[in-house]
């Protein structure tokens, strides 16, 4: 790191260190904390030519921490894709409008997506684009990333066709009368196609720095990829050629995406290995492999322990489901000291990846390998207390917990009520012992947002301007306090990093990135917490943002 006059910041500190939790200033000297105490002290102990940087009344916190979300997509998303979200609820003739504005203001283009659509009861198909667009390949991709629909165009261009959907299977690419697909895709013929997706390393590094000023600007300092090649395979090296350029201020912890039931998981290690010698550095740095087990219940793909209710006999998409595939995966990892990070939706695929870190565990020796599994919206006792037994980090989404009218219906019609009034465990998680860590995965879910983490984690629902009021608190036995949840955000989501001697707290040593709020999410009223501001984010002691 490159030598900075010392800093003094001043202004009230919540430090997440259980040793000294409050304090008045912060000396900074080449990016790290140097002291932690009084103001006066501070002073005392600076060079000559100290800057202060004085927040007042204010509130300064670790800087927040992000662990699992995909910087990529949320780049490409703001810059590079038609965006959908603006409508709100799903309104096809308007998302025909903003298409087209699009595709007119980008006539330049060989290749057009839109993003952000919201499946609902109405079924369209590949006519739909292609009245918009049918010379030119037009796709249209959930905001969860695990449904798309292709015009004409777009299929002809990935190779879809009879052939292929019967390879596939009608669930994930469905087909006309005529056996012909129709332009609907989900689950894995999605997360092959989108790599392929045209865009030049360039074009990538504008969408990460892009997306670097958002994280930034909402208060993290650093952020976990999940799945860094998801979007395109040139991801990783995009990264790396910023932090060489000097371009990169936002940390990003990456896990390397593995295909479903890889070939060789150890060679796939290798792999990841090689790359984490070549392109980690201070900035970006390589974790492990990501891979997924399941897709998403409100698609009809998440892997229950149980059939879904309205289809006897069948309990989800089981995505990565070769149980030794899986094991060797994990212990093929432990040997480079890397982890896995799986997408686990349902109950079932939870059930599962315990099992396989259990006996991965048995072979290793190693209880600390902290493997992660992700948003866990049906979790049994059970499983609970084994996530915490196995030291697994479950990755939890406050953000999603609310009874949102129409969703929740569609859960149940699915999954049955016991189970629907049951989703989104986190306090079982701190209760059982277990690292939480809360994650938001932007931009498939459409918030990435530090103060309503806070008050839903405590609520489990929305503050009223979100949705006016309409949705419901939901399974609040599950709520957790303020502590938990900022611990949730920063010094337990570095120990999933292994980063815990470096950030996720304020205290001697460790990096000197903070965030500043004007709200105590501590002691402030609930309400208060939800409209907090954010003032400023420090990064290595040098303030990257400012409102």
């Amino acid at each position: 790191m490159v030598k900075t006059a010392d800093k003094i910041i001043l202004g009230n500190f919540i430090t997440m260190d259980e040793k000294r939790p409050f304090a008045k200033a912060a000396l900074v000297k080449d990016g790290v904390f140097a002291y932690i105490g009084s103001a006066e002290e501070a002073k005392k102990l600076a060079g000559a030519d100290a800057q202060v940087l004085d927040y007042g009344d204010n509130f300064i916190y670790p800087g927040f921490l992000e662990s699992h979300c995909h910087g990529h997509l949320a780049g490409l998303r703001f810059i590079g894709q038609a965006d959908l979200t603006q409508t709100g609820l799903t309104d096809y003739a308007k998302y025909r409008e903003i298409i087209k504005a699009f595709i007119a203001k980008n006539p330049q283009r060989n290749f057009y997506i839109a993003s952000g659509w919201v499946e609902n009861e109405e079924y369209v198909s590949k006519a739909y684009l292609d009245e918009i667009c049918a010379d030119k390949p037009l796709l249209l991709h959930t905001g969860g990333g695990h449904s798309m629909l292709l015009n004409t165009k777009a299929l002809e261009w990935a190779g879809i066709d009879a052939a292929y959907a019967k390879a596939y299977g009608y669930d994930q690419v469905h087909v006309d009368a005529n056996g012909e697909p129709d332009g609907y895709i989900c689950e894995t013929p999605v997360f092959e196609l989108v790599p392929n997706l045209p865009a030049t390393i360039e074009d990538i590094k504008e969408y990460l720095l892009a997306w670097q000023d958002f994280a930034l600007k909402s208060g993290f300092t650093a952020v976990c990829d999940a799945g860094a090649e998801l979007i395109h395979r040139d991801c990783p090296k995009a990264y790396h050629e910023l932090e060489k350029e000097g371009k990169l201020k936002l940390r990003t912890y990456a896990y390397m995406y593995v295909l479903d039931n890889i070939e060789s998981p150890r060679a796939e290690i290798a792999r990841i290995a090689a790359e984490r010698a070549t392109l980690s550095g201070e900035y970006f740095h390589i974790l492990g492999a990501k891979a997924f087990l399941d897709g998403v219940t409100e698609a009809h793909t998440g892997w229950q322990n149980q059939d879904y209710a309205d289809e006897p006999g069948y309990h989800g998409l089981e995505r990565f489901n070769d149980h030794d595939k899986m094991v060797e995966l994990i212990t093929e990892a432990n040997k480079e000291g890397m982890a896995v990070h799986v997408h686990s939706e349902g109950g079932g695929a939870t059930h599962f990846m315990l099992g396989c870190i259990e006996d991965a565990e048995k072979i290793t020796g190693n209880m600390d390998q902290r493997n992660v599994l992700a948003h866990l919206h049906f979790v049994t006792e059970e499983d609970i207390r084994r996530m915490a037994a196995t030291r697994s980090i479950p990755a939890v989404p406050p953000l999603w917990t609310p009874n949102v009218p129409g969703l929740y219906e569609q859960e149940v019609s699915y999954v049955g009520a016991e189970l629907a009034e049951n989703s989104y465990p986190i306090k079982s998680f701190y209760d059982a012992g277990a690292n939480v860590v809360f994650h938001s995965d932007y931009p498939v879910s459409p918030m990435m947002n530090v103060k309503y983490s806070i008050y839903m984690a405590e609520t489990r629902k929305f503050p009223k301007e979100v949705l006016d009021g309409a949705d419901k608190a939901h399974n609040v036995k599950e709520a957790i306090n303020r502590e938990q949840a900022l611990r949730a955000m920063t010094i337990n989501v570095a120990y999933q990093w292994r980063q815990e001697h470096r950030m996720g707290s304020i205290e001697f040593g460790k990096l000197a990135n903070m965030t500043v709020f004007d709200c105590d999410f501590l002691h402030d009223d609930l309400e208060k917490i939800a409209q907090a501001n954010i003032i400023a984010t420090i990064v290595d002691g040098e303030e990257v943002y400012k409102a």
